[in-house]
């Protein structure tokens, strides 16, 4: 099934869609988004079946309480059945998403980043061209792609959130200004602690340390934007970086390729 993506949505996926996804009977239901305008959002939701939320163009993110997920292209992420979540695409972007009835595969219960083999996305891209009865009569496409689906190895591709109040705080800011280079001391100041104390509670609920967890932020905003077709200076611009060169070796460092090289290993 193929739709638009809106900015007033239903309460499944923030599309429009011509079907219910969430009452058919079938184990695995894929529908293939494009967003043809602006960039999107569809607001917080939840539905009962878990989603697989995959671009083969453009980028999304998911949010979910825990944290910020990031889909760039060829790659699903997972958001089990119940859990709150809200989906941001750039303009560009064609998504797909496969809702899976609960316990029809072996899916982790937390929400992750895959990174999906050829196979499984064809297979997903084929499922959303299918009417509900031709896709009924595929259970042998349904059992391989859940069994596919199931061993995908996962990227590290999030931001850890957490409920308490300073650290949001801190998250909600950098979200909306990536480029804000200030020190832990300087963010310390304006949540009214010490320096210490902040690099501890930023580890003690992220795991991270607070270079690593702010890093991980730039990272997710970098590929959303190469995703999205920014080109390597712009994006290092936009994060705040004195040179494209700096901008490089953070992105090698942290992912083992440069961004060019990274975003060529998912283009079909």
């Amino acid at each position: 099934m193929i739709t638009k993506f809106h900015q007033n949505p239903l309460s499944l996926s923030g599309a429009l869609l011509e079907e219910d996804p969430e009452q058919s009977r079938l184990r695995a239901h894929a529908v293939r988004i494009d967003v043809s305008q602006n960039e999107r959002e569809a607001p917080e939701h939840r539905h009962r079946k878990g989603q697989l939320v995959m671009a083969s163009r453009g980028g999304v993110t998911s949010r979910v309480p825990s944290g910020i997920w990031m889909v760039p292209p060829q790659c699903g992420v997972w958001v089990p059945g119940g859990m709150p979540h809200s989906n941001v695409a750039t303009a560009n972007a064609r998504l797909f998403f496969l809702f899976i009835e609960p316990n029809a595969a072996d899916l982790p219960n937390r929400c992750c980043t895959f990174s999906l083999s050829p196979l499984v996305r064809e297979l997903i891209m084929e499922m959303a061209t299918q009417s509900e009865v031709a896709a009924a009569c595929g259970e042998t496409m349904t059992t391989l792609l859940l069994s596919a689906l199931s061993r995908m190895p996962i990227e590290d591709l999030h931001l850890p959130l957490t409920a308490e109040a300073r650290l949001d705080r801190i998250a909600s800011a950098l979200v909306k200004d990536p480029s804000d280079r200030s020190t832990m001391a300087q963010w310390a100041q304006r949540v009214a602690m010490s320096e210490n104390s902040l690099a501890r509670l930023v580890q003690q609920e992220t795991g991270l340390t607070f270079g690593r967890w702010r890093q991980q932020l730039q990272l997710i905003t970098a590929i959303r934007s190469l995703a999205a077709g920014s080109t390597v200076q712009q994006v290092s611009g936009d994060l705040g970086y004195e040179s494209v060169s700096a901008f490089i070796t953070m992105f090698k460092k942290a992912l083992g390729t440069s961004p060019a090289q990274y975003l060529r290993k998912f283009e079909r």
